[in-house]
């Protein structure tokens, strides 16, 4: 039986909070050596894990190589993550050799343990650069099935209105009303392409089959310049550093607009959105660097900041 890492349960029980979350932890042993047993792997490797699951390195029966088990917390948001790798076919991210998707479990090409935030630390342009060019290669159509992101365009104008009525903030109006129009804009008629959905430098590991594979997507169906804010997001804690902040985030923006072969307004755009969404939701929720105090107002001011500098 492996032992599930004691961090990885401390996080679950804190972010669920659920009697089912317990009994899940509780099972997940039996559950990684029944799919261990299915699949016919061994371990090959200590357990690891993301936010939402646990990753066991493996070894393949018959000499068919290496690859690893991943688990999830049964999660709407994890539904449709083997549906894009599947669609991706190794394009881009890492192979989908098995999948339970009553388990939410997949068998995955075993990529290195090094992400592009770690290989690239204190190269903004280059982590740009890596994540626009995977961002063009997982771009292709998509199929029925993918949740459209289009869909979720009336859920964020709501939320949007009632967290600005809601939580104490200091975004100026005009910041409120760009992100809105984003919405209205290009939320409600977005491209039927398939988009990671949260492609950031921790979710791109260094690979050998191909230099970087993208890793944990969400699996939408929308425009992918949604995804330059995502990266943009998961960069603010090394923007902040930046001694022109202006010109550090439109430079991270138009090289990895340019690396996708985005249209440089929409990729501003979707960004100025996330980050006021990112504002509200730390306001309310906190980060999961940050969950209260000193530390979470300075970020969330930080955001705030960014946001309004991103809005035009």
């Amino acid at each position: 039986m492996i032992a599930v890492p004691e961090s990885f349960v401390r996080t679950t029980v804190e972010r669920e909070a659920t009697e089912e979350a317990a009994a899940w932890l509780h099972e997940l042993p039996s559950l990684v050596e029944e799919l261990l047993s299915r699949w016919q792997c061994v371990l090959d490797g200590e357990v690891m894990h993301g936010g939402v699951g646990v990753i066991v390195p493996v070894r393949r029966a018959g000499g068919a190589g290496d690859a690893v088990l991943k688990v999830s917390f049964p999660h709407p948001g994890n539904v449709h993550e083997p549906d894009a790798f599947a669609v991706w076919g190794g394009r881009g991210a890492v192979l989908l050799y098995e999948r339970d998707d009553e388990r939410f479990a997949m068998l995955l090409e075993r990529a290195g343990t090094r992400t592009l935030a770690q290989f690239g630390a204190g190269d903004e342009d280059g982590i740009a650069t890596v994540a626009g060019l995977l961002n063009r290669r997982l771009a292709v159509p998509a199929p029925h099935g993918l949740p459209r992101l289009s869909a979720r365009a009336e859920e964020w104008e709501r939320g949007l209105l009632a967290d600005a009525e809601e939580l104490p903030h200091s975004l100026p109006r005009r910041a409120l009303d760009a992100a809105l129009a984003t919405v209205r804009d290009l939320g409600a008629i977005q491209p039927e392409t398939v988009l990671h959905g949260d492609l950031h430098a921790r979710n791109i590991l260094r690979a050998d089959r191909e230099p970087w594979l993208a890793v944990d997507p969400k699996g939408y169906a929308g425009d992918p310049a949604y995804d330059g804010g995502t990266l943009l997001k998961s960069r603010a804690l090394s923007l902040i550093e930046a001694d022109d902040l202006p010109k550090a985030v439109h430079r991270t923006l138009g090289i990895f607009a340019e690396a996708a072969e985005l249209d440089r307004e929409r990729v501003r755009r979707w960004s100025q959105f996330h980050a006021v969404e990112a504002a509200f939701h730390g306001r309310r929720h906190g980060f999961r660097v940050a969950r209260g105090g000193r530390q979470l107002d300075g970020i969330v001011r930080f955001v705030e900041e960014l946001a309004e500098l991103l809005t035009e």
